[in-house]
């Protein structure tokens, strides 16, 4: 059932009947007499997205007039506001990148944030740089389940308590996804210990609701919301922590991780609605804690709308506010006016002037550093659209053997779709690299058994080489040969090892690939989030003078019973 636009009133309606349900601890005295109104704004997993793209659409200048005026509506309604953001501030564009997230944590100042949960990818960098941007910033980073190892101590504070302008006392309580350590490097988080999430907030809630320090508790996650639970190779998420816990023991979560706009069917089911931006939108509700989450980049800011009175919390409003999107036509092309200008879903929002300025001059620094040489290679690294589509290359190879290096895969594929320019002999800039690599893609890690990978392989390696077919895999760290007319792959070493069916082994893949792309077929991988340029340019920048020929194909992978030596014909 599609979720379009079915009136405010009637989704009202029907969060008022679905959303109540009893605090464990006594509501403030002003909340007793008098209904108390809370409105949580939130957003998570920017990524780097403190400017706007070439279509105008999301960046924060934007977001801090949006999110003004939602203030100045909530003032006039009498309602406090909290602005929640549910982690990943780190990671995703260059510009951003380069300066280590500086611009987007001075324009989270700027927009006055009140807290967030810490994300895997503020572990990107070296913990020196996480504690330069704790300084930077001028509200709480949270996590309850984040542990320094030496001292047995929280890393961070595991919640903070708000006390609003009513006398209402809200707990926001941080957790990360416990499977950080296996999605960074491991050196960034060696002196760390990643805890079970709800494990640790159980006990942060339950010393929370027993000495009667809030009224409200609610959780910023940095986690992933996966409708029913089924969270794959994922960590567990928000649904099965709030199964887990007590019912009602958390009032509400603002999510992060998963990236995706939390918008459900029904308060009855467990399927994501057909969301699209400026529709309705319904949050899901598990074991009577509402949990949100409003996808990624600050396309949306979500605003959450609460009445809370006699130690009972409603829900009656909730929307995901689109930044500046786009209207997009079927084919999702951009649909322009009669001056060639993006049309946008709603009223376009002015970028507030100030924040603007300040963003500009950081915007111009990052696109000054693109130029940079980050390394050089004696010859040239081929990635031209005939002959990636086509042959084993040395830029699919260090592509590859990059990627599978930094998820500790055993192999590496990448489709040849996802490579889009050779490289050139001589140095080597991070232009460069996007040029390679324009998409955005994140490079996922999935494991199989011997026996299954096989025959995953035999699907994708028996594909036609045209030379126009995206879908044309490279291959990194495994030795193999393809019966083109069999339909089959002989698998004879991996990691330089000889193979065993009976093994279990992991390749990193891209997320495009992993989903179905280019008719690939789908499988489950770990997200680990990690951008296919921004990969590419770490092994560059750690190796700083590459030899092409160290990467040049050597009959690895064989094709017989086909008239290409190179691919299926």
């Amino acid at each position: 059932m599609k979720q379009r636009r079915k009136g405010a009133l009637a989704l009202a309606l029907l969060m008022l009947l679905s959303g109540c349900h009893a605090s464990r601890n006594e509501s403030a005295t002003a909340c007793r007499e008098q209904v108390c109104k809370l409105t949580v704004l939130h957003t998570n997993d920017t990524h780097g997205r403190f400017w706007h793209n070439s279509d105008g659409e999301y960046g924060m200048a934007a977001q801090k007039t949006l999110v003004e005026r939602l203030r100045a509506e909530a003032r006039a309604a009498g309602s406090s506001v909290l602005l929640l953001s549910g982690g990943d501030v780190n990671t995703g564009v260059p510009e951003s990148d380069l300066q280590d997230a500086e611009p987007d944590f001075v324009a989270m100042n700027s927009i006055r944030y009140d807290a967030m949960a810490v994300g895997n990818h503020e572990f990107d960098n070296p913990l020196a740089v996480l504690e330069k941007q704790r300084k930077w910033v001028q509200f709480p980073m949270l996590s309850a389940n984040i542990y320094d190892k030496a001292s047995g101590k929280h890393y961070f504070d595991p919640y903070k308590i708000f006390t609003l302008q009513d006398g209402l006392r809200v707990a926001v309580v941080g957790l990360t996804t416990e499977d950080t350590a296996q999605l960074v490097d491991p050196h960034h988080v060696k002196t760390l210990a990643f805890r079970d999430p709800t494990t640790e907030a159980a006990a942060q809630i339950r010393q929370i609701r027993a000495g009667k320090l809030a009224d409200l508790v609610l959780a910023i996650t940095h986690m992933g919301h996966y409708a029913d639970g089924q969270h794959g190779s994922n960590a567990p998420g928000d649904v099965e922590m709030a199964r887990a816990l007590p019912a009602g023991y958390l009032d509400a979560i603002i999510g992060g991780h998963s990236q995706n706009p939390v918008c459900m069917e029904s308060t009855l089911g467990n399927r994501y609605a057909d969301f699209q931006p400026g529709d309705d939108c319904l949050p899901d509700q598990q074991n009577g804690t509402w949990i949100m989450q409003a996808h990624e980049w600050g396309k949306y800011v979500g605003r959450a709308q609460f009445d809370y009175q006699n130690g009972k919390l409603t829900l009656t409003r909730y929307e995901l506010i689109p930044v500046n999107l786009v209207k997009r036509d079927a084919t999702n092309a951009v649909i322009k006016d009669g001056e060639g200008k993006a049309r946008f879903v709603q009223e376009e929002i002015v970028k507030d002037p100030a924040l603007y300025s300040t963003l500009e001059a950081y915007q111009a620094k990052g696109e000054e550093e693109l130029g940079v040489v980050i390394a050089a290679s004696d010859g040239v690294l081929v990635g031209e659209r005939s002959d990636v589509r086509s042959r084993q290359t040395n830029l699919g190879r260090l592509i590859t053997t990059a990627s599978a290096e930094k998820l500790g895969a055993d192999f590496g594929i990448v489709n040849s779709g996802g490579v889009r320019a050779s490289i050139a002999a001589g140095d080597i800039r991070y232009r460069d690299v996007l040029t390679v690599h324009p998409f955005g893609n994140t490079v996922n890690k999935a494991t199989m058994p011997g026996s299954e990978l096989e025959r995953y392989l035999a699907k994708i390696a028996t594909r036609a080489a045209t030379g126009k077919d995206g879908g044309y895999p490279q291959f990194g760290g495994i030795e193999m040969q393809v019966d083109c007319q069999a339909k089959r792959v002989t698998i004879h070493a991996i990691g330089g090892k000889p193979f065993d069916a009976g093994a279990r082994y992991s390749f990193s893949i891209p997320s495009f690939s992993a989903a179905g792309g280019d008719g690939y077929p789908v499988i489950s991988t770990l997200n680990a989030g990690l951008v296919d340029a921004g990969v590419l340019k770490d092994y560059l920048m750690a190796r700083k003078r590459l030899h092409a020929a160290d990467y040049e194909p050597a009959g690895e992978v064989s094709f017989i019973h086909s008239a290409s030596t190179t691919g299926c014909e």
